[in-house]
């Protein structure tokens, strides 16, 4: 065994020792030395398509496995190709790395090849962004990258790897390993008076809500909601939607929010999501407290509820810990029964109509009967993962498929993740059967990624609804300027099955609602990554109401 490693192998070992099994990467010239190295420590790459893909996969396993994804690009234009996929893992407080290559040190204001401050382009949307300097201190930087990337309000980082200091090499007494503990971040504990006087004035309350953000959304952190409210006796509801108060997969819930004389928002930003806190979205006299690891949201929450004398507490701490603090004080007393109850049922409904929405032996299909028929499908299986992308029939998709572990493109509104998202999804959980609903614009972004399936032998199920158009945009104009000047929204009712099984994967394509059942049922089956595209009614997304027909309005 040589005495000597490259910059590239001190690396691939920090990230052996971190745990990480997983390279989701698209390769480049800037990046060859790790690549090479990754066969050593036994790092799998999963080789993309484009490095957006990349950075959503990561993502996706960010939010799944509480671990930081790892996304692996070259530099340049590579690195810049990854940089917008960062928002949507940010927006969702999920933890990842983004490893890009980078022209060399020695080179750097030469005019190099693909030079470009790569630091500075993904500094206002990651927690930290550096450039490594030194090939012996690479492992302390992957631990470094990892333990921000976890702390406090978890988010992405990224650290830009220049190919001289990749290729340099050093003798392993000069390139200290970081032990286990340098990986974990340091828990923000809320203490015991704290939270004790929270626990009281949320019992105090006649109809208080705890509001969870993103950091307690996750498949793991659903336990933990649910034992806070067990405890309390007061509803804990999790919200990661950009639609916030008009969520469709909380059903009704605007109303309770409404009703509300407390809230708790426990890791939840008081942002768009919730209107900035202020009426109609909330009565002008509700309350507010807040739990956050993040100085500047507490901040930021001051300045745009804009009566500040309307947050009576505010505590800086990590949502898990601090929940379970909660839980442990609260367990000798109990809310009111009946608001819990009233908002269970709030958060349940769905208009009527919807369970007879299709049904219809001509097409186009209904999005609810849609997801009437995926949502049957995933409940006789043992396991499942539902991934649901944004846009119109995203919405109604997240309305129908309750799936006890879910994936959703989060608070950033962006559509275009699903693909990603579900091949991450599939490797976390190789048992679980993943299925992506996301519609046919949507689709576009990362089709090419069904290569990367088959050659990964990576099953998933898509189940496209396909309306040709880019509907929100389409809902938008037409509402906003009528009918006749809505433009530049128009697909074509592309055979996106058929592009599924080019690529060698399974298609099916389903323009009845008779027809839906056994395709579904046949892309299950198939063994292989599935495309279920399904000819759809084009419907503005659903505001789901008690007092009236739901009413549709636009919007990711």
């Amino acid at each position: 065994m040589s005495d000597s490693l490259r910059g590239a192998d001190v690396l691939t070992a920090g990230l052996a020792g971190a745990g990480a099994r997983y390279l989701f990467s698209l390769s480049g010239n800037q990046i060859m030395p790790v690549y090479d190295a990754a066969l050593d420590a036994r790092l799998e790459i999963i080789h993309v398509r484009h490095e957006g893909a990349a950075v959503h996969m990561a993502d996706a396993w960010g939010r799944l496995t509480e671990a930081p994804g790892i996304a692996l690009v070259t530099g340049g234009p590579g690195h810049a190709n990854a940089i917008g996929a960062l928002y949507t893992a940010a927006a969702a407080d999920s933890p990842l790395v983004l490893l890009s290559g980078h022209a060399p040190l020695a080179q750097l204001g030469k005019d190099a090849f693909q030079e470009m401050r790569q630091a500075d382009l993904a500094a206002p949307l990651v927690k930290a962004s550096w450039t490594a300097q030194s090939a012996a201190t690479l492992g302390l930087d992957v631990a470094r990258a990892m333990r921000i990337a976890c702390s406090g309000r978890p988010g992405p980082v990224h650290v830009s790897l220049p190919f001289d200091v990749l290729e340099a090499k050093v003798s392993r007494g000069e390139a200290p390993l970081p032990n286990a503990d340098a990986f974990l971040d340091a828990p923000q504990a809320l203490d015991v008076a704290t939270a004790r006087d929270i626990a009281a004035q949320l019992l105090r309350a006649r109809r208080p809500l705890i509001l969870a953000g993103p950091m307690l959304t996750g498949m793991r952190a659903r336990a933990v909601r649910e034992a806070l409210a067990r405890a309390v006796g007061i509803p804990v509801l999790g919200m990661e939607s950009p639609r916030g108060v008009n969520d469709p997969a909380l059903g009704a819930v605007a109303e309770i929010l409404q009703q509300a004389d407390l809230v708790l928002l426990l890791g939840k930003k008081l942002d768009f999501t919730l209107r900035f806190g202020r009426a109609p979205a909330f009565a002008p006299d509700c309350r507010f407290i807040q739990i956050d690891p993040d100085e500047t949201a507490l901040a930021r929450a001051r300045h745009a509820l804009g009566d500040p004398e309307r947050i009576v507490l505010s505590a800086r701490a990590d949502p898990r810990p601090a929940a379970d603090r909660l839980a442990s004080v609260a367990l000798a007393a109990h809310g009111d029964a009946g608001w819990a109850t009233e908002v269970q049922a709030a958060v349940a409904f769905r208009p009527p109509a919807w369970a007879s929405a299709g049904n219809l032996a001509h097409g186009p299909l209904h999005p609810a009967e849609v997801g009437r028929a995926v949502a049957a499908a995933l409940a006789r299986l043992p396991s499942h993962i539902a991934v649901i992308d944004g846009g119109e029939f995203g919405q109604w998709a997240q309305a129908c498929v309750d799936a006890p572990r879910r994936l959703i493109n989060g608070p950033a509104g962006s559509i275009g993740c699903a693909l990603p998202f579900a091949l991450a999804a599939k490797l976390a959980d190789p048992q679980a059967t993943v299925a992506a609903l996301l519609g046919d614009g949507t689709f576009g972004f990362h089709m090419a990624e069904f290569d990367t399936a088959v050659r990964h032998k990576i099953a998933l199920v898509a189940i496209v609804g396909n309306d040709a158009c880019w509907n929100a945009e389409y809902q938008i104009q037409r509402n906003t300027y009528g009918a006749a000047r809505a433009f530049g929204c128009e697909l074509l009712p592309s055979r996106y099955d058929d592009v599924a099984a080019a690529l060698g994967g399974h298609g099916e394509l389903v323009r009845t609602g008779p027809e839906l059942a056994a395709a579904l049922t046949r892309a299950l089956a198939s063994g292989k990554p599935a495309c279920v595209n399904v000819m759809l009614e084009r419907l503005a997304a659903p505001n789901i109401s008690r007092h009236g027909s739901d009413t549709p309005s636009p919007g990711h």
